[in-house]
């Protein structure tokens, strides 16, 4: 089945005057953008005198290339028992960049696996939260 062509899109000033925008942007394709960002109006990055040195595919390429993928998420359930180290299950992110590796509990730091939620804070007579050295009692 053959594609269907898409419409030019025409606009209708205030003043009657008809206006066809995706020939206004064909036309004004090679125009240096406004700013200093260095680039034509398709994206092309430009040099000195407006020449094209690198054209968008080219810089696409390239960011799609050196950017690193997501790191692996790491999920760590509780045990019902607390002498038991948590179990951690990962599920690889399927990537073209990099080669992702599984980490298990085993691997963790003790300190990453159980974290004393306990603190030595304490409130005092004025509601404040101070250490207990610090606390003044009157």
């Amino acid at each position: 089945m053959p594609m269907k062509q898409q419409g030019r899109t025409i606009y209708k000033s205030m003043q009657g005057k008809q206006i066809d925008m995706d020939l206004l942007r064909q036309r004004n394709e090679l125009t240096p953008a406004v700013g200093n960002a260095k680039v034509n109006a398709r994206g092309d990055e430009l040099g000195p005198g407006g020449k094209i040195i690198r054209k968008k595919e080219e810089v696409l390429r390239e960011y799609y290339e050196s950017s690193s993928s997501m790191p692996d998420e790491i999920a760590v359930k509780k045990s019902n028992q607390t002498n038991e180290t948590p179990v951690v299950e990962t599920q690889p992110i399927k990537s073209k960049a990099k080669k992702t590796t599984s980490k298990l509990a085993s691997d963790l730091k003790p300190e990453a696996v159980e974290k004393d939620l306990t603190d030595d804070w304490v409130e005092d007579d004025q509601g404040n939260f101070v250490k207990p050295e610090n606390k003044k009692e009157k």
